[in-house]
C-alpha cells in the first residue's frame, strides 16, 4: 500500500531532529507516514538523532540531494563517487533505505546543449559505482529526471530507464516528480508507463511547486497514471516554502511558493488524499 510523504522543506528550512517533537505531531495527524530530509551536507547532517525520531515517531527517513557544483560528473568522477558514499553511510545511518534525487549531476547546470556521449558514459560509470556501494549496504540509489532548466542530463522517465537499463543494476530505481514531469513528459500517464518496472519513488509536486491543488497540475492524470501502473511506493508532497541558499539558484524559485506557508500541509494533503482516493489510491495509515 502507498504511504504518503512530506518532503521537510514544506516546514522548516533546515531539518533538525531536536525540533521534531514541536514540528512532527501535527503533520502526522494528516496521514504522513515517510519524512524526506535533504543532504545539503551529508558530513554534518545528524543522522543518529534523526534515526531515532523515525524510532520514535514510526516514520520513513527519505533522503535526498543533488551533486555540489564543483563535481563535474566527467571530470571529477571519483570525487562524485567519494561524495555520494559518504551520503549513502550518512543515509543508511539515519534508518534510510535509499538515496534518491540528482544523484547523477547538479541541480541548476546545463550546457547549452544535449548530453554529449562523455556525459552520458560519464553518468552510467558514476550510477554503476554507486549503485554497488549502496549494495554493500543494503540501500538503493534512485535517479530523479529534472526539467530542462535545472538539467541537461536526464529530463524524461524514458531517458532514466535507458541508464538503468544500460547499468543493469537490480537497486537503481526512477524517481519521478510531478513538478518536472509536467514540463518534459508528453503526459502523466505516459511517464510514469515509460518508467515501467523502474519506477520506485515520486514526488507530488504543484505546478508552481505551491500548495497542490492552487496550480495547474492535472492531478487525476497523475493519479490515474500511478494506479495504471499499479505503484504502491511511497508519494512525497514537495513544496519548497523554505529553501535553503545552496539550491535556490539551482531551483530558480524568486519569489513565495505560497501566500499561507500552512496551506501547503493544511490544504494540499487534505487536496491529495482526496484526490488520490478518486482514482482508487488509499495511502497506508
Amino acid at each position: 500500500m502507498p504511504r504518503l510523504g512530506l518532503h521537510s522543506l514544506a516546514f522548516t528550512p533546515l531539518w533538525k531532529p531536536e525540533e521534531a517533537d514541536r514540528l512532527l505531531p501535527p503533520i502526522l495527524d494528516h496521514g504522513v507516514r515517510v519524512i524526506e530530509t535533504p543532504l545539503l551536507d551529508p558530513r554534518t547532517y545528524n543522522s543518529e538523532s534523526t534515526r531515532k525520531v523515525a524510532d520514535r515517531y514510526q516514520v520513513e527517513i527519505v533522503c535526498s540531494l543533488g551533486l555540489p557544483a564543483e563535481l563535474d560528473i566527467v571530470r571529477n568522477g571519483d570525487d562524485a563517487v567519494e561524495f555520494l558514499e559518504i551520503a549513502l553511510s550518512a543515509a543508511r545511518n539515519a534508518g534510510s533505505g535509499s538515496l534518491s534525487g540528482v544523484t547523477y549531476g547538479t541541480i541548476g547546470k546545463t550546457s547549452g546543449g544535449p548530453p554529449n556521449q562523455a556525459e552520458l558514459d560519464a553518468a552510467c560509470r558514476l550510477v554503476e559505482r554507486v549503485s554497488v556501494a549502496a549494495k554493500r549496504l543494503g540501500m538503493r540509489l534512485g535517479l530523479e529526471p529534472c526539467n530542462r532548466y535545472e538539467t541537461h542530463l536526464l529530463n524524461t522517465a524514458k531517458q532514466t530507464a535507458e541508464i538503468i537499463e544500460r547499468v543493469g543494476a537490480e537497486n537503481v530505481f526512477i524517481h519521478l516528480d510531478t513538478y518536472h514531469m509536467n514540463i518534459e513528459e508528453p503526459g502523466m500517464q505516459e511517464g510514469f508507463a515509460d518508467a515501467g518496472e523502474h519506477l520506485g519513488y515520486v514526488h507530488l509536486s504543484e505546478s508552481n511547486r505551491g500548495v497542490p491543488g492552487k496550480g495547474a497540475m492535472n492531478w487525476p492524470d497523475v493519479f490515474e497514471g500511478l494506479a495504471e501502473v499499479g505503484f504502491d511506493g511511497s508519494m512525497t508532497l514537495e513544496s519548497f516554502v523554505y529553501l535553503a541558499p545552496e539550491i535556490a539558484s539551482g531551483l530558480a524559485i524568486w519569489r513565495p511558493v505560497a501566500e499561507r506557508p500552512e496551506d501547503v500541509i493544511e490544504v494540499g494533503l487534505p487536496f491529495i488524499i482526496e484526490a488520490a482516493g478518486k482514482a482508487g489510491i488509499t495511502f497506508e495509515t
